[in-house]
C-alpha cells in the first residue's frame, strides 16, 4: 500500500497538527518541509549563493578574487567561540564571509590544506555558535578541514605559522589547544573515540554534548561502521556529523582532473540527496509518539521509520539499523538550517545517537577551488587573485620518487598482463593515477580502507594476478593484522609499495613512515627493500614483480629523486634478493645505509675525507634477508661499523646487531653503532629541520664517526 499522508486517521493528524508540528515551529520556521522540498531547497542555495553580502556570487561569477587581505571587522572580535553567543544569524553570516576570506589568505602564505576547510565554514560557525566548547567536546575526523576552528579557537594570530616549523599543526592536536579535544591525521577515529567521550561522561555524571564531524571519505573505513554499531547498542547521547562533500575518495583525483566517488556508500549518499523527502509525514509521526502510548505509538515509531525508508531509498535505513536516528540532508551552506537543526537536536531530551547528514561543497567561496576540487585539495603557497600555485615545478631537475614508482610500475605492466594497482583513495599522493590512466581496468581504489585494500590484494593472488598495493608508509599501520594474518602467514606474493617512507615535513607526527621497516621485516615471509636513490626503486618494482613466491614490501621517501641515470625505457632490472652492494671503499669505518639515508652516508664520507680519513660506503638494500656474506666483510676488514636508517628502534641496525651477534662479530674489537630516529616523535617542520632534529644529517654521522675514532676535536669542526 503507498504510504502517504493520507493515509493516517483523521483524530491522528489532528492531534499531530495541533501538538507536535506546533511545538516545533522553531525548527519548521527554517524548512520547507512538504513534496517541494528539494526544489525549495535548492532554489534557497542558489539564492544564498547569489546573495551573500553582495560579495561571493559576484567574484565567483567574474572568475576571480581578491588580491589584497578584505578587512574582517566582525571576525576581529571574535577571539574565541564564546565572543560569538550574541550575534544574530546575519551577523553569523557576515561572519561565515569573513572566516572564509580568512582562511584563503592564511593558507595563500603557508600552503595546507584549503578545499576542506572552505567546505565547512558554515558548519564550524553553527557548531561554535550552538555549543560551548571546550566543555561540549567537537571531535573532527582528519582534522584537515579544522582551520576555520583554530581561527575561531584563539589560535588566528599564528595562523602564519601552520605546518612550519614550532608553529601550528595542520591537524588537530591535544596539546595545541583545549578545544582540540581528540587529535587527528589519519581517518575514521571520531566516533570511537566520540563514543568513548559520551560513555565516560555518563559514568562521569556530566552533562555535556559530544558531536563528531566525519567525512563521507571516511565514512568508507570500517572503523566508522564498527563505532556506530557499538553507539547503536550503547544508546549514549551523541550527534555525528555526516560532512557529505562527494568526495569519497581523496581529491587528488587522476591526470585528467576529479574522478567520481568510489564505493556503494557514494551512490547511497547521492539517492539521499535526490529523493523527494516527505518530511511533513516524518513530523506527523513524531507528533504520534508523543500524543499516543501503548501499541499505537510502537506503530507510529515503525511508521516514522518506514517513512525515512520510504524518503531515502536503503540509505537512511542502514543508519537507523545501526542505531542512529538519522537526520538530512542538510543543506551544509545555510547557516540558518544549521543553527536552527543543531539547537533542536541540542535541546531534545530523547536519548541515543544521533546523525545528521549535511551536504556541503568543497572549496566553498573560492572560485578556483570550486573548479578544480582536486587541485585545491592540498596546495602550496598560491597567489589569492588568479588561484596560481607557486610549485616551481619548472626549475625542479628530477622527479618526485611517486612518480618514478608509477612509471616503474607502468613500464612492468606492458610487458606483465598480471600486475594489477590497488590503492586506497589516493590515486594521486601513491601516483596510481598514473597508472590508472594507462590500465584503467587495472587500478582499484578500494576508498579509505586499508584493512580491505591488503585482504583484497591477497585474494587478487590467489587467482593468479600480481597486486602492487600502494600504500602511506603511516596509513600501513592500519593494516598490520591483514598483512601478517592474511598475507604473510599464507606466504602470498602481494607487493607492498609504501610511500612516504622515514620524515615527511610539513604534515608531522602523523604521516611520519617512522615504523614500517621494523614491523615488516619482523614477519618470517617477507622481503623487506628500500632503495638509495631513484634508478634502484625502478629495480625493486622489477625485483617485487619477479618476486613470486613470497610477499614483498619496498619503502621510499616524499620528496625528489637525486639525479641519477636512469634504466633504459624506466624498465628495471630485478635484483638478487638479499645482496647489497659497497658504493665507496675505505678504511678503518664502515657506514651502512639503508633507503635514501645511504645519500646522507655518501655526503657525511665527503665530510670526513676533508679530514684526511676515507670510509667505506655500502649500501644494504635489503633489510630482509640480510646480506650476510657483505656484513661479515664488513666487520671484519673495519674497526668501526656505523648502521645508518631514517626508521625506528628496531629495524634494520637492530636486524644487522642481531646477526652480528649470532655469527660472534660483536666478541672481537668491531665497534657497532646504530643511527636512527629517536625514541620520540618528530614534530612538524621543514625537512631540513626535522633530520637535524633527528641527528641523521651528514654532519651528525660524520661527527660520529670521529666520536667513536676519539677524535673529539674534528667530531666538534663538523658539528659547528
Amino acid at each position: 500500500m503507498a504510504l502517504c499522508a493520507s493515509s493516517f486517521p483523521a483524530q491522528i493528524i489532528r492531534a499531530a497538527a495541533s501538538s507536535d508540528l506546533q511545538a516545533s515551529t522553531s525548527l519548521s520556521s527554517h524548512f520547507s518541509w512538504g513534496p517541494d522540498f528539494h526544489y525549495q531547497l535548492r532554489t534557497q542555495t542558489d539564492q544564498v549563493r547569489k546573495r551573500r553580502c553582495g560579495i561571493w556570487a559576484s567574484l565567483s561569477e567574474k572568475g576571480e578574487y581578491y588580491s589584497q587581505r578584505p578587512p574582517t571587522p566582525l571576525l576581529d572580535t571574535i577571539n574565541y567561540p564564546i565572543h560569538m553567543k550574541n550575534l544574530s544569524v546575519k551577523e553569523l553570516k557576515q561572519l561565515v564571509d569573513e572566516l572564509r576570506s580568512d582562511v584563503i589568505f592564511n593558507v595563500s602564505k603557508t600552503g595546507g590544506h584549503l578545499g576542506s576547510s572552505l567546505g565547512v565554514v558554515e558548519l564550524t560557525v553553527a557548531l561554535h555558535y550552538v555549543f560551548n566548547a571546550p566543555q561540549d567536546k567537537i571531535l573532527w575526523d582528519v582534522g584537515h578541514q579544522t582551520y576555520p576552528h583554530k581561527i575561531l579557537t584563539g589560535r588566528r594570530d599564528q595562523m602564519s605559522t601552520m605546518r612550519q616549523t614550532n608553529g601550528l599543526s595542520g591537524f588537530t592536536k591535544r596539546s595545541e589547544s583545549e578545544y582540540d579535544c581528540f587529535g587527528t591525521g589519519h581517518s575514521s577515529t571520531t566516533i570511537s573515540a566520540g563514543l568513548g567521550m559520551a560513555v565516560g561522561r555518563d559514568l562521569k555524571g556530566r552533562k555535556n554534548n559530544v558531536v563528531a564531524v566525519i567525512g563521507d571519505g571516511a565514512m568508507t573505513a570500517g572503523q566508522a561502521y564498527e563505532a556506530m554499531n557499538n553507539a547503536g547498542y550503547l544508546d549514549s547521547d551523541m550527534i555525528v556529523i555526516l560532512n557529505d562533500n562527494k568526495q569519497v575518495s581523496l581529491p587528488t583525483a587522476s591526470l585528467d582532473g576529479p574522478i567520481p566517488p568510489v564505493g556503494a556508500l557514494s551512490s547511497a549518499l547521492s539517492r539521499l540527496q535526490s529523493n523527494r523527502p516527505l518530511r511533513e509525514l516524518r513530523e506527523v509521526a513524531k507528533g504520534v509518539t508523543k500524543q499516543i502510548g501503548g501499541p499505537m505509538h510502537e506503530w507510529a515509531a515503525k511508521v516514522d521509520e518506514y517513512a525515512r525508508g520510504m524518503i531515502s531509498g536503503s540509505g537512511s535505513t542502514l543508519f537507523e539499523e545501526l542505531g542512529l536516528y538519522y537526520i538530512g540532508p542538510v543543506d551544509g551552506h545555510n547557516v540558518d538550517d544549521l543553527v536552527a537543526i543543531l539547537k533542536e537536536v541540542k535541546s531534545t531530551k530523547t536519548t541515543g545517537p544521533v546523525l545528521i547528514h549535511v551536504v556541503t561543497e568543497k572549496g566553498r567561496g573560492y572560485p578556483y577551488a570550486e573548479k578544480a576540487a582536486d587541485k585545491y585539495h592540498g596546495v602550496v603557497k598560491f597567489d589569492p587573485a588568479t588561484g596560481k600555485q607557486f610549485k616551481g615545478t619548472a626549475t625542479a631537475k628530477t622527479q618526485s620518487y611517486t612518480t618514478y614508482f608509477a612509471e616503474a610500475l607502468v613500464a612492468e605492466a606492458e610487458v606483465d598482463n598480471d600486475i594489477v594497482g590497488i590503492h586506497a583513495a589516493m590515486g594521486g599522493g601513491t601516483g596510481m593515477n598514473i597508472f590508472q590512466r594507462r590500465f584503467p581496468t587495472r587500478c582499484f581504489d578500494v576508498g579509505i580502507a586499508e584493512q580491505h585494500a591488503v585482504t583484497f590484494a591477497a585474494g587478487l593472488t590467489c587467482e593468479g594476478l600480481k597486486p602492487f598495493c600502494a600504500i602511506y608508509s603511516s596509513f600501513m599501520q592500519r593494516a598490520y593484522d591483514q598483512v601478517v594474518h592474511d598475507v604473510d602467514l599464507q606466504k602470498l606474493p602481494v607487493r607492498f609499495a609504501m610511500d612516504r617512507a622515514g620524515l615527511v615535513g610539513a604534515d608531522g607526527p602523523t604521516h611520519s613512515g617512522s615504523f614500517d621497516v621494523t614491523f615488516m621485516a619482523c614477519l618470517p615471509n617477507m622481503v623487506v627493500m628500500a632503495p638509495s636513490d631513484e634508478a634502484e626503486l625502478f629495480h625493486m618494482v622489477a625485483t617485487a614483480a619477479a618476486i613470486d613466491d613470497r610477499p614483498s614490501c619496498f619503502r621510499y621517501p616524499r620528496g625528489n629523486g637525486v639525479g641519477v641515470q636512469l634504466p633504459p625505457g624506466n624498465k628495471g632490472i630485478p635484483l638478487e634478493v638479499g645482496r647489497g652492494r659497497i658504493l665507496m671503499e675505505g678504511d678503518r669505518v664502515a657506514l651502512f645505509g639503508y633507503g635514501t639515508a645511504v645519500q646522507s652516508c655518501l655526503a657525511a664520507a665527503s665530510l670526513v675525507e676533508q679530514h684526511g680519513l676515507r670510509v667505506t660506503v655500502a649500501d644494504a638494500r635489503f633489510c630482509k634477508p640480510l646480506d650476510h656474506a657483505l656484513i661479515r666483510s664488513l666487520a671484519k676488514s673495519h674497526e668501526v661499523l656505523i648502521t645508518v636508517e631514517e626508521g625506528s628502534i628496531g629495524g634494520f641496525g637492530s636486524h644487522v646487531a642481531h646477526f652480528l651477534a649470532l655469527d660472534g662479530l660483536l666478541d672481537g674489537n668491531l665497534k657497532w653503532r646504530p643511527m636512527v630516529l629517536p625514541d620520540r616523535y618528530i614534530e612538524h617542520g621543514s625537512p631540513a629541520d626535522q633530520i637535524a632534529w633527528a641527528g641523521l644529517t651528514p654532519s651528525h654521522i660524520a661527527a660520529t664517526v670521529f666520536n667513536i675514532l676519539g677524535q673529539t676535536r674534528e667530531a666538534l669542526e663538523i658539528a659547528s
